[in-house]
C-alpha cells in the first residue's frame, strides 16, 4: 500500500482536547507552564525562505509500506532529494539501524545519517514544525501525529518530532492538537493558510471547533489571521493537506494549485481554492496576489498510477535555492521553473525526477522540514 491508498483504513481518533491550554518545556524539565504564559512567549513560525540551519529528512521507506516496486525507487528519490539539498544547507536524514548500509550508499558523504526507529519516510509531517521567539529561544512544537487518523501504523514515527527536538538541543513545545506539518502554510508575518479537511477533522480533533483551534495556532504559531480553505476528506491519507494546494511565496503572494481535469476530485476543490484566496487578505489587510500553478498534462509512465501525487506546488525553499519536481511534461515543467524562477528571482530552480516518491501520493516538500537559523 502507498500513501494514497492507506485512505481505505479508517479509523476514528478517540479522546477529547482541552482547546484552552498547551504547554511548554525544556528537554530536561517537566512541563509547568500554562498557555497564558507560554503565549507571552512570543513564539513565531518563520516563513519557509527564511534563512536554514539545515534540514531534517527520513530515509523510513520500508517494504511493507511501499512495496518491492517502489522501495528502492523511493530510496534513490529521498537520497537524491537530500543530496541536492545538501549542496546549500546541512542535512540530517534519520534512518534505521538496519538500513545503515544503503541510506549511506545512496546518500553519501555530504549526508549526516542519524540512527532512529521509524515507521515511513514524511519528516514534514511527523517532524517537529520549529519556532522562535523575542527572547531569542527557539523551539520546536510536537502536533502529535497519529497517523493521519489512524490511517498508518506510527508508533515509531510519534515519537520523531520530540527526537529531533532533542537532537536540534532546542525547546519542546507541546500541544493537546493534533496535525501534521504539511497542513500548515504561513508567511512569517502573521497569516497562515490551513484546510480545514485536515485539521478540523474528527480523526484528528475531535470536539474542537474552528475558533477554539485558531486560539491555540495562534499562540504556538504567532499567527494574526489563519485562511481556511475547504481541502477535501478521504481522498488521500492526508485529508487534504495545505502544501498541495496554496504556498506563500513571499508575504502577500500566494502560488496556488489548479487541477484542470474537469473528472478529477480536485477539480472542484481547487477551482473553490482559488476564489477563497483572491478575495482574501492576509493579517496586514493586504490582499492577495495568487498566482496559479497547474500540473502537468501527462508523467512518465514508469510509475504512474491513479495516485500518482503530479503537482509542482509541493516544492521546498532552501537557502539560495527552490527543489522542485520535474515530471517528464516539457512544456509544463519549464512553465513551473518559469513561475517559480519570477517568485523566487535570488535563488536557482532545481528540478528533480522524484517519480517513486510521487507514486506513493507525497512531494518533495512532504519529505522535508526545515530547522530556521537563528541569530
Amino acid at each position: 500500500m502507498n500513501r494514497k491508498s492507506f485512505i481505505q483504513l479508517t479509523a476514528m481518533c478517540g479522546g477529547s482536547i482541552l482547546a484552552s491550554n498547551f504547554v511548554a518545556r525544556d528537554n530536561n524539565s517537566q512541563a509547568t507552564d500554562n498557555f497564558q504564559a507560554t503565549a507571552k512567549s512570543n513564539w513565531v513560525m518563520p516563513d519557509e525562505s527564511a534563512p536554514h540551519k539545515c534540514t531534517w529528512m527520513s530515509f523510513g521507506a520500508s517494504r511493507e509500506i511501499w512495496g518491492q516496486k517502489l522501495l528502492a525507487g523511493v530510496q534513490d528519490n529521498l537520497a537524491t532529494i537530500a543530496k541536492t539539498i545538501a549542496r546549500y544547507e546541512p542535512v540530517n536524514m534519520l534512518f534505521r539501524q538496519s538500513d545503515y548500509e544503503i541510506a549511506a550508499r545512496k546518500c553519501g558523504k555530504s549526508v549526516n545519517l542519524i540512527v532512529s526507529p521509524l515507521d515511513d519516510l514524511w519528516m514534514r509531517d511527523i517532524g517537529p514544525v520549529f519556532v522562535k521567539n523575542s527572547l531569542g529561544k527557539v523551539g520546536g512544537v510536537d502536533f502529535n501525529f497519529n497517523g493521519w487518523g489512524k490511517k498508518q501504523k506510527y508508533s515509531y514515527d510519534a515519537k520523531v518530532a520530540n527526537f529531533v527536538v532533542k537532537k536540534a538541543g532546542v525547546q519542546q513545545i507541546a500541544t493537546k492538537l493534533v496535525l501534521e506539518g504539511g497542513g500548515i502554510e504561513v508567511d512569517g508575518s502573521g497569516t497562515a493558510i490551513i484546510t480545514e479537511s485536515c485539521v478540523l477533522n474528527q480523526n484528528r480533533n475531535p470536539g474542537v471547533s474552528k475558533s477554539e483551534c485558531e486560539i491555540q495556532l495562534k499562540a504556538l504559531l504567532g499567527l494574526r489571521k489563519i485562511i481556511w480553505l475547504p481541502g477535501i476528506k478521504g481522498k488521500d491519507i492526508t485529508d487534504g493537506h495545505t502544501d498541495f494546494y496554496a504556498r506563500f511565496a513571499t508575504p502577500g503572494i500566494v502560488v496556488a494549485g489548479y487541477d484542470t481535469d474537469p473528472s478529477s476530485f480536485d477539480y472542484a476543490v481547487t477551482k473553490k481554492h482559488l476564489a477563497i484566496l483572491k478575495a482574501a487578505t492576509d493579517a496586514n489587510g493586504r490582499k492577495l496576489e495568487v498566482i496559479t500553478m497547474e500540473g502537468p498534462s501527462s508523467v512518465r509512465p514508469k510509475f504512474e498510477s491513479k495516485d500518482f501525487a503530479a503537482g509542482y506546488i509541493n516544492f521546498y525553499v532552501v537557502n539560495n535555492a527552490v527543489i522542485a519536481p520535474e515530471f517528464g511534461d516539457k512544456n509544463m515543467d519549464a512553465n513551473a521553473k518559469s513561475i517559480l524562477k519570477e517568485l523566487f528571482p535570488d535563488r536557482e530552480i532545481v528540478q528533480l525526477n522524484i517519480d517513486a516518491i510521487a507514486a506513493g501520493g507525497g512531494g518533495i516538500h512532504c519529505t522535508t522540514q526545515q530547522q530556521p537559523q537563528f541569530t
